[in-house]
């Protein structure tokens, strides 16, 4: 079953970098961003998670967190926010049940490879828990103006 625009946002609970955590229900009553992305430090995934950085004032001052999801661990997580500055949350799923409760863990394929991954995709949760909006295969230029958008019509 696909997640669509209207659907309850599935529950989640996650460690982050720095040694924190995250989730749903401390989440509750605010509005959210979650990204899954594939991998740290790649490239498609360093100019997503920058230019979510670069716009986390904008997305701050909506009262919107922005939180990256993938299954890279903790240190690895530390080691990417630490080497580009970033100025977001980034959690780690590592079992990838999260993924796996918001349909985006699946086979993709690459040079004609099969492979189980992360798709890119983002969810827009609104302030009752509700999905918003959706992006899935996402592209990553331009993709974090079309979310900020989103964010600002947010009731």
């Amino acid at each position: 079953m696909e997640l669509k625009p209207g659907d309850k946002a599935p529950k989640f609970k996650l460690a982050t970098d720095g040694g924190g955590q995250i989730s749903s229900a401390a989440l509750k009553g605010k509005p959210y961003v979650l990204y899954f992305y594939p991998k740290d430090d790649t490239t498609g995934c360093t100019k997503e998670a920058i230019a979510f950085s670069e716009k986390s004032k904008k997305f701050q001052s909506l009262g919107v967190e922005v939180i990256g999801v993938s299954k890279d661990t903790v240190a690895s997580h530390d080691r990417f926010k630490t080497k580009y500055k970033l100025k977001l949350t980034l959690a780690s799923d590592p079992e990838i049940q999260t993924a796996q409760d918001y349909g985006v863990w699946g086979e993709k394929t690459l040079y004609g490879r099969k492979y189980m991954g992360m798709e890119r995709a983002t969810f827009l949760v609104d302030s009752k828990g509700v999905i918003h909006s959706v992006w899935r295969k996402v592209k990553v230029p331009g993709h974090v103006d079309a979310v900020l958008d989103a964010v600002k019509t947010l009731a």
